[in-house]
């Protein structure tokens, strides 16, 4: 039998309503993994709204230690900061062992709780040898996604953007495509990086104020291919004679940046790099991880954005 370790966060997966009704994370690993051959490791039960960059590092902690001697490695992890730990992991996880996040749109006492499906079938993935060598992975609703590109939707599915590259049908697991591992190296920490949304008559008070707080790295979430204001412009003209990293992605889902307008244009001379697929919340993870490895944004952004 494959020796599998369960790294348990909190998140829907582990929730009850209380006397008002309200879900919060109540249970621990022991009761989310009963009836499966895994060793548990309780780390937190957490709201993933919570969730710090400094949980992210205990996160990948834990999952490279347990990887040491396991097989596969499953993380329960609420789906509202999903896409962010998945990737930080993603980016910092060296092992071959797979490493495969999951959760619940539902809480473990609803009557439909989707979480033991989720549970079973991510454990299923872990365990299978094809799944060795392919980094970390998202396993929902049935459906294996890659970390890099894979962000909370909606619908039946919740998570959507990159293709599924495998699916799950009564324990079994059916590879369908393979995804680039988006590994840049270990890191002790995570820089600060801020997300700043432009919108009509936006200013520059929001850019300012993260540069002076001692942001490192910036994302502008723009309008339609990249654009923004004048004054978020010259707020980024302002950051990056400071030294700070900016880059520029869409609000609109599924939609590419271009610098193909005057605005989109202004920013990239202003020293703003464009983000041409992943969203907002994790082109700030590829500028944490790669500002706290070391190494140029312009060169992150290029590979994996």
């Amino acid at each position: 039998m494959p020796r599998l370790v369960v790294v348990t966060t909190g998140g829907t997966i582990a929730t009850s309503a209380d006397d008002e009704g309200v879900l919060r994370p109540v249970h621990g690993g022991a009761e989310l993994v009963a009836g499966h051959d895994a060793q548990v490791i309780d780390l937190f039960t957490l709201d993933s709204s919570q969730l710090t960059p400094a949980e992210w590092v205990r996160i990948s902690d834990a999952v490279t230690a347990a990887a040491t001697g396991a097989d596969g490695v499953v993380v329960t992890h609420g789906t509202d900061s999903m896409e962010e730990t998945a990737l930080w992991l993603e980016l910092t996880y060296a092992g071959d062992a797979p490493v495969v996040v999951t959760g619940a749109a539902r809480s473990a006492d609803a009557p439909d709780a989707d979480g033991p499906a989720n549970l079973r079938d991510a454990l299923a993935v872990a365990a299978g040898p094809r799944a060795r060598g392919r980094g970390v992975l998202i396993c929902f609703a049935g459906w294996v996604r890659p970390a890099l590109g894979t962000t909370k939707v909606g619908g039946p599915d919740l998570f959507g953007g990159a293709a599924p590259v495998g699916r799950v049908r009564e324990g079994t697991v059916e590879w369908t495509g393979d995804a680039r591992r988006a590994y840049l190296g270990p890191v002790a920490g995570a820089a600060r990086v801020d997300i700043v949304a432009a919108y009509p008559g936006a200013d520059g008070t929001a850019i300012d104020a993260f540069v002076d707080a001692g942001a490192a790295g910036l994302v502008i979430e723009a309008m339609g291919a990249g654009n923004a204001g004048a004054p978020i412009i010259e707020a980024v003209r302002r950051a990056c004679a400071r030294g700070v990293a900016v880059a520029v992605t869409t609000r609109v889902p599924g939609g590419p940046t271009a610098a193909a307008y005057g605005p989109g244009h202004d920013l990239v001379r202003a020293g703003a790099v464009l983000v041409p697929h992943v969203r907002s919340s994790q082109a700030r993870v590829l500028m944490m991880a790669g500002l706290s490895a070391g190494l140029p944004v312009v060169d992150v952004i290029a590979r994996w954005g």
